[in-house]
């Protein structure tokens, strides 16, 4: 089912477009959490001339990270649903000299295994949160880890999204997107339940966990809650969660916040990370 605003085609069964806007507000999502990336990947020890996948790879930033690691000799493969999305990924990290990068269009939802399996690190960044077959899911993930190996993934926790003091346009910004969320079968709270998903997926207690938050000012945040809450509104009207007049007044209302309340301070999804290493020798993470 497909629904369209503004001339915008969306299917609904996501909750994000997949537009050029859309591809742009990832890379700069991507950039903002990089640095909590790289202080999890500084964790594992990840050789020059390793094997990586990345699932769920969007734009691509993250295989760009571990491109550098792993060095020409090694490979990273990402694999992303959204096909149109990928190749731009492939292209660019290309025409940066990552040319061990390859993209492919893969739906981990099915049965089959992961492509290109066994890797020495199984990453994906802000997949769980949006798929209902979380566990296995993951579960396909730690089989595709190599003996010796990793899975490492960071997903978000949405229950700290908030502004001090609290305003009711963002208020509304933000049930508008919980919502919708909630009626594709997300998990806003995907991140904190990391640890549990981890055991459940056969792999065990997870070896270490990270936790990044990330506060500014409302001049400033504003607009990737406005660029999220675009992005989800076709679905979000498709499924009454709210309707294209309200949508309208909710964002004038937060531009005006904005402009009058400019230090107000807007405190983003905490971003969650968990590691476990698969140990060699040993199906049984946990043996």
């Amino acid at each position: 089912m497909s629904t369209t605003t503004e001339g915008v085609e969306h299917q609904v069964d996501y909750a994000l477009q997949r537009t050029p806007l859309e591809y742009e507000r990832l890379r700069a999502q991507a950039l903002v959490w990089e640095p909590a990336t790289v202080r999890v990947l500084d964790r594992i020890d990840l050789a020059p001339g390793a094997t990586c996948l990345d699932a769920g790879c969007g734009p691509g930033e993250t295989m760009r990270l571990l491109a550098r690691r792993v060095g020409p000799d090694g490979a990273v493969t990402g694999i992303d649903v959204d096909a149109a999305l990928g190749t731009l990924a492939e292209t660019a990290l290309h025409e940066s000299g990552h040319r061990q990068c390859r993209v492919r269009a893969v739906e981990l939802t099915g049965d089959a295994p992961v492509p290109g399996a066994p890797y020495d690190l199984v990453f994906a960044r802000l997949l769980l949160f949006h798929l209902p077959q979380r566990v296995p899911v993951l579960s396909r993930l730690w089989d595709a880890v190599a003996p010796g190996g990793h899975l490492v993934v960071q997903d978000y926790d949405l229950h700290a999204l908030d502004v001090v003091p609290s305003l009711a346009s963002v208020d509304e910004v933000v049930r508008v997107v919980v919502d919708t969320f909630g009626a594709l079968g997300c998990d806003i709270r995907a991140g904190a339940r990391l640890p549990g998903m981890f055991a459940q997926a056969g792999a065990g207690e997870p070896d270490g966990t990270d936790v990044t938050g990330r506060v500014e000012p409302l001049a400033k945040g504003h607009r990737i809650l406005e660029q999220t809450f675009r992005s989800v509104l076709p679905a979000a009207i498709a499924h009454d969660v709210t309707d294209p007049k309200h949508a309208d007044a909710v964002l004038a209302a937060l531009r005006r916040d904005a402009a009058r309340l400019p230090d107000t301070s807007m405190v983003w999804p905490l971003m969650v990370g968990a590691w476990k290493q698969k140990r060699r020798g040993s199906q049984l993470a946990n043996s």
